[in-house]
């Protein structure tokens, strides 16, 4: 397989990802209270999304590169 048509079917696969995570997800620690030994902290869930531009300009991008790798 040439090396333009793996990166093609990859550009491919990252859509796909996209379309079924739509974000990356990740928690951060936060310490609230610290009297002494005894502390509080609190976790938040934050979101980055994923535009949906991005992963159309990924599938496009793919498709060209997989058809121009079987051409050549």
């Amino acid at each position: 397989m040439k090396p333009i048509t793996v990166v093609g079917i990859f550009l491919i696969a990252i859509r796909i990802i996209s379309l079924v995570y739509q974000g990356i997800t990740y928690t951060t620690r936060e310490k609230i209270l610290a009297i002494g030994p005894i502390e509080a902290h609190k976790e938040e869930k934050k979101t980055i999304p994923l535009p949906p531009i991005l992963g159309g300009l990924a599938l496009a991008g793919g498709i060209v590169l997989v058809i121009y790798g079987a051409k050549k």
